[in-house]
């Protein structure tokens, strides 16, 4: 099946049944949550397959668990999100009533990246069922079995009417993106997400973009270096950095590399228990790493690398088990760092104080900003996730991304009289004076 045949299977099945409503809804997140928890083995074994290595506690966490949450946290929430909101109404316009709806806005296209295959495929397909749309996945190539798991879940818990995946290479991804979708969810690299942008716009698709970045992580002069060399190998270890959200590179304030990296490497993080997914990643790593001076935090494959100089890891983002550091003068270096580079996905901070914090959040823009952990938050159901710029646009997760995949329709119901009513034409002299009135 193509895309196309797929917008025109839901469009169709749109028409004839409708949007689902509230307690459908519900039940279709209660269908996905049983069927994903019923494979969660089943989604380790696939995605440990399709890595060469993964670790089977991220997998668990990190793809099963957090989806099964999130259908379980929107189908809680779903009835207060979709209920009509009141609207204020003018006094000339009395006895009016106005309010705010949230409809469905039809058939949402998502397109999931290769590095959480399953998250990211079925966390904002969550959100758009909730909603009230019908979806259409297009899974990534590079993980084939996940792919097939997916498939296998969407038939299961939503059925041909409400969800369809369909697989493929870049050819269909292409034209999936290139459909004239309601709404188009994109993960993925920043450059790719140019193209699926120039894409859509010639349907002037409405797009939620989740791209990448360089997210810094701050250590500064009051922070306990051991414990935050720790907490950040801890989130750097998760999918072996393959996060979008994982710490690139850290800015030292009042701390110095060498430290950092005797920090690191006595924190016990010794590898990642996840292979970089195929040798064509792995040779992007090597090549922005070329002539960089590394240590390891350990003597096995899949180690972290502490990266002392720069090289090609300047600009380009790390995405894998390789950790920047960069020397900073004062907290006002760092933060002149991250100004320098296009706006990132999440920022880090260890040892702020209150009016560190206060500085750092005014002086730099983010989709998120963390203070005493890394990565964390992306498991917090009711906090929107998503970029800014570079790092993409759009939020998900939670009411977020409820109104995210929502048309906000203005609603009113006028009464049989108003006091505007006088200024309709033909106008009297009265009411010229009382536009004039008005207007004064």
């Amino acid at each position: 099946m193509t895309p196309a045949d797929a917008l025109a299977r839901l469009r169709t099945a749109e028409a004839e049944d409708g949007a689902p409503d509230l307690d459908r809804r519900r039940a279709l997140l209660a269908a996905l949550r049983r069927s994903v928890i019923a494979r969660a083995e089943a989604i380790a074994d696939a995605a440990n397959a399709d890595f060469g290595e993964r670790d089977r506690t991220d997998t668990l966490l990190a793809d099963v668990l957090l989806v099964a949450e999130a259908a379980t946290y929107s189908r809680r929430w779903l009835r207060d999100w979709a209920r009509p909101k009141p609207a204020p109404v003018p006094l000339p316009f009395w006895p009016a009533r106005a309010w705010t709806e949230c409809v469905p806005k039809g058939v949402v296209g998502v397109m999931a990246p290769w590095n959480y295959p399953f998250q990211l495929a079925l966390l904002p397909a969550i959100d758009a069922i909730a909603a009230g749309n019908r979806v259409v996945l297009k899974p990534s190539e590079a993980t084939p079995r996940i792919a097939a798991l997916i498939e296998e879940i969407a038939a299961e818990a939503w059925g041909p009417r409400i969800a369809v995946v369909i697989q493929g290479g870049p050819d269909i991804a292409r034209d999936f993106a290139a459909q004239p979708w309601d709404h188009l969810v994109f993960t993925g690299g920043t450059e790719t997400g140019r193209k699926v942008m120039a894409a859509a716009a010639a349907h002037l698709t409405p797009l939620t973009l989740e791209l990448g970045g360089k997210c810094p992580a701050l250590i500064l002069p009051g922070a306990d270096l051991a414990g935050a060399a720790r907490n950040i190998l801890a989130a750097k270890s998760i999918n072996a950095g393959q996060t979008c959200i994982a710490p690139d590179t850290v800015l030292l304030v009042g701390h110095s590399a060498a430290d950092f990296a005797r920090a690191a490497r006595a924190s016990g993080i010794a590898g990642t228990g996840t292979a970089v997914i195929n040798p064509g990643q792995q040779a992007r790593l090597d090549r922005i790493a070329e002539g960089v001076t590394i240590a390891w935090t350990g003597p096995g494959p899949n180690a972290i690398g502490l990266a002392f100089s720069w090289g090609g890891l300047a600009e380009e983002e790390i995405f894998g088990p390789i950790l920047a550091m960069e020397e900073c003068a004062d907290l006002a270096a760092a933060i002149a760092w991250i100004r320098a580079r296009p706006h990132p996905l999440a920022i880090y901070a260890f040892g702020a104080t209150r009016a560190e914090e206060a500085i750092l959040a005014a002086s730099t823009r983010s989709g998120a900003l963390l203070t005493g952990r890394a990565l964390d938050y992306a498991a917090f159901p009711g906090l929107p996730f998503g970029g800014i710029g570079a790092s993409g646009f759009g939020r998900r997760n939670g009411e977020a991304g409820f109104r995210e995949f929502s048309n906000l329709r203005a609603r009113a119901r006028h009464g049989g009289w108003s006091l505007s009513r006088l200024l309709d034409r033909p106008r009297t002299a009265l009411a010229q004076r009382l536009a004039r009135r008005l207007v004064k």
